[in-house]
């Protein structure tokens, strides 16, 4: 599979996810977080799904399209390992969705970087909330739950936090 053909699976499977997962965060109460705004386009559809909602992004240094870069009060500036703590202590675990597209394309380094992102989120996940994440995430309170259809399995990893 190309790199192209490889990007535009992985959008369609992100989507499909935040489309399919929308009918229960619905019900839940709580913000919602992009970790990870990149050029915005997430940003840009979550703010579709749920125009009503309370939206916080965190993002090392914004480069988003002008139309898609949050206000600076649910902005959290700075790399993910310090402005995710900053956040929990600010907002709480009260994300009623969490998505995270983080990553490079350093397997190791994805990795690595899993281990601590579970956890950290996990600070700010509300119970009953939704993870949605381009990895695999280990967190003993989150249940795995299976891809929507359409979905390749392990292209996107969807949580239920109890």
């Amino acid at each position: 599979m190309s790199r192209l053909d490889s990007f535009i699976a992985r959008m369609q499977a992100q989507r499909d996810c935040l489309n399919a997962l929308k009918p229960a965060i619905d019900n839940q109460p709580g913000p919602i977080l992009e970790v990870g705004l990149g050029n915005g386009r997430t940003y840009d559809h979550l703010r579709d799904l749920f125009p009503n909602r309370e939206i916080y992004v965190f993002e090392r240094k914004v480069a988003a399209h002008p139309d898609c870069i949050p206000p600076d009060d649910r902005l959290f500036l700075g790399d993910a390992s310090e402005s995710i703590p900053r956040a929990a202590a600010k907002l709480g675990a009260t994300a009623a969705l969490i998505h995270t597209d983080l990553g490079t394309g350093d397997h190791a380094a994805n990795v690595a970087m899993g281990r601590w992102l579970g956890p950290a989120l996990d600070a700010l996940a509300g119970k009953g909330g939704y993870v949605l994440a381009n990895q695999p995430l280990e967190v003993a309170r989150w249940q795995r739950l299976p891809e929507p259809a359409g979905v390749p399995k392990d292209r996107y990893f969807l949580y239920r936090v109890s």
